[in-house]
C-alpha cells in the first residue's frame, strides 16, 4: 500500500513457511524510493482467511480484529517514524524506518565490562602518576577473583549488572573467606566491588547498586610493633651478611620516618630538602593516598642517608636507599627478626606502626602530628595505628602523679 509518494509499507502472507496446521507468518514490507526492507510480525494466518487486495484478514477470521487492529497500528507507527525521519534526513532508508520502529535491544552491560571500565581509567591515572600500581593490582586481583567465584558459584564467566543481587555480595564474602581470606581482607574486596558497581551507576549503565546494602564491618586486628629496646638492638646489632645490613637499615630508616614500603622504594635524594628551621625534611606525596608525607629527618635517619650515598645500586637507579622487592625485603626481615632475637613477625608494615606508637606517641608527639606525618586523610586512620601502649599509660600516668602529688606522696592543689 502507498502510503505517500515515497513510502510504501505492505503486509503480505508468506505461504511458503505455513507450518503443518497451515498457518502462514504476515510478513511486513517498508519500501522506500525503491529501498526495500523488512521484518516478520509474529502474526499467523490461514491463507483462506486473508484478504490479498486489501492486505488484511477478512471477518470471517477467529482473529480478525486482533490481526486487523495491528496491521493498522503498525502501519500507523511506521509512516509516523518515517515523518520524524524525513524532518532531519536528507536521505531515508527503508532500514532506517525499520530500526526506528522496532530498534534494536542494546546488549546488558556487564560486571566484567564494569571492571574493565574502572581499571583501565585507573591504570591511567596511574600512568599520569596520579595512582598507586599497588593499587591497580589490587583492583586486577579482585576482578580475577570475582571471575573465579562466578565460574563456581553460578557457572558462568560473567553477569549482567541488571541481574546482580544482594545474594551475590553475601556469597561472594563467603567464597573468600572459605579461600582462606581473612574476614578484614574479604570485607575490602567486597567494599572495592559496591565501588566497581557504584562507577557503573556514574556511566549510566544502571540505576542502582543492588549490594550497597551490604554492610562491610571490620575487626581491628592487633597490629605488631616494635618496643624501643628492640628497635635499638637491631639498630646495633652487628651484621656481617651484607643483605641483611640493608634490609635492616631500611627498616630502622622507616621506623624513624613512618614511610610505608612503597613510599620508601621510591625516594629519591631530590626528596630531600631544607626546612623552615634550617634542618634537612623529607617529602614524597603518598601514592595511596595522594597526600603529601613531610617528615624532618632524626639523626638516625640521617645516618641512613649518609650510609648509602655512594652505593652503586642508588647512584644507578637515582633511589635514595637500596630496598628489595618487597617479597625479599619481608623475607629478610623474618630472617632478620631471629638473628636479633626478635619473637616478633615483622613485615614492611610494622615499621610504620612502630613509628606511630614507640616512636612517636610514646614520646608525647600529639596524634595530630602524627596524622600528618603518616600522610592520613583522617584521624581515624591513624588511630588504627596508634594504639596506647602500657608505656604510653605508664608515661601519662607519671605525668598525672607529678601534678597532683609532692615528693612525699601528699595531694597538692594548685590553683
Amino acid at each position: 500500500m502507498k502510503v505517500n509518494e515515497d513510502l510504501s509499507i505492505l503486509f503480505w502472507l508468506w505461504r511458503q513457511k505455513a507450518s503443518k496446521d497451515g498457518m502462514a507468518p504476515i510478513y511486513v514490507r517498508i519500501t522506500v524510493k525503491g529501498d526495500r526492507d523488512g521484518f516478520s510480525s509474529g502474526k499467523k494466518i490461514h491463507p483462506d482467511f486473508w484478504d490479498e487486495e486489501t492486505a488484511t484478514a477478512i471477518r470471517t477470521c477467529p482473529d480478525s480484529k486482533f490481526i486487523n487492529s495491528y496491521i493498522t497500528k503498525t502501519k500507523a507507527e511506521l509512516e509516523r517514524h518515517y515523518n520524524q525521519l524525513a524532518a532531519v534526513h536528507d536521505k531515508i532508508t527503508a532500514g532506517m524506518v525499520k530500526d526506528a520502529y522496532m530498534p534494536k535491544e542494546v546488549p546488558k552491560k556487564t560486571l566484567m565490562q564494569a571492571f574493565q571500565l574502572h581499571n583501565n581509567e585507573f591504570a591511567e591515572r596511574v600512568s599520569k602518576n596520579k595512582g598507586s600500581t599497588g593499587t591497580l593490582a589490587r583492583y586486577e586481583r579482585l576482578k580475577d577473583k570475582v571471575e573465579a567465584f562466578l565460574k563456581k558459584k553460578y557457572k558462568v564467566a560473567d553477569t549482567p549488572l541488571d541481574d546482580i543481587e544482594m545474594a551475590l555480595a553475601i556469597n561472594f564474602f563467603h567464597y573468600l573467606t572459605m579461600e582462606n581470606i581473612g574476614d578484614n581482607t574479604a570485607m575490602k574486596y567486597v567494599k572495592t566491588l559496591k565501588q566497581i558497581i557504584d562507577r557503573a551507576i556514574g556511566e549510566g549503565w544502571i540505576k542502582h547498586n543492588a549490594i550497597s546494602g551490604f554492610k562491610c564491618t571490620y575487626v581491628d586486628p592487633d597490629r605488631e610493633t616494635l618496643e624501643q629496646h628492640e628497635i635499638l638492638a637491631m639498630y646495633n646489632k652487628e651484621l656481617p651478611v651484607k643483605r641483611l645490613a640493608e634490609v635492616r637499615d631500611v627498616y630502622i630508616f622507616c621506623c624513624f620516618t613512618g614511610y610505608a614500603y612503597e613510599t620508601v622504594y621510591n625516594l629519591e635524594p631530590e626528596n630531600i630538602f631544607k626546612g623552615l628551621d634550617g634542618k634537612p625534611w623529607i617529602t614524597r606525596d603518598r601514592q595511596k593516598t595522594g597526600v603529601e608525607e613531610t617528615v624532618p629527618l632524626l639523626p638516625v635517619a640521617l645516618e641512613i642517608i649518609e650510609k648509602y650515598k655512594t652505593h652503586p645500586y642508588c647512584l644507578a637507579e637515582n633511589k635514595l636507599l637500596p630496598v628489595n622487592s618487597n617479597f625479599r625485603y619481608n623475607a629478610y626481615l623474618k630472617e632478620l627478626a631471629t638473628i636479633c632475637g626478635i619473637k616478633k613477625n615483622l613485615t614492611t608494615h610494622t615499621a610504620r606502626h612502630t613509628f606511630a606508637t614507640a616512636v612517636t606517641l610514646e614520646n608525647d608527639v600529639p596524634i595530630e602530628t602524627v596524622r600528618e606525618i603518616l600522610g592520613h586523610n583522617d584521624l581515624r586512620s591513624t588511630q588504627k595505628y596508634a594504639k596506647i601502649t602500657k608505656r604510653k599509660i605508664s608515661n601519662n600516668m607519671k605525668s598525672l602523679e607529678g601534678k597532683l602529688f609532692n615528693a612525699d606522696g601528699l595531694l597538692q592543689v594548685s590553683y
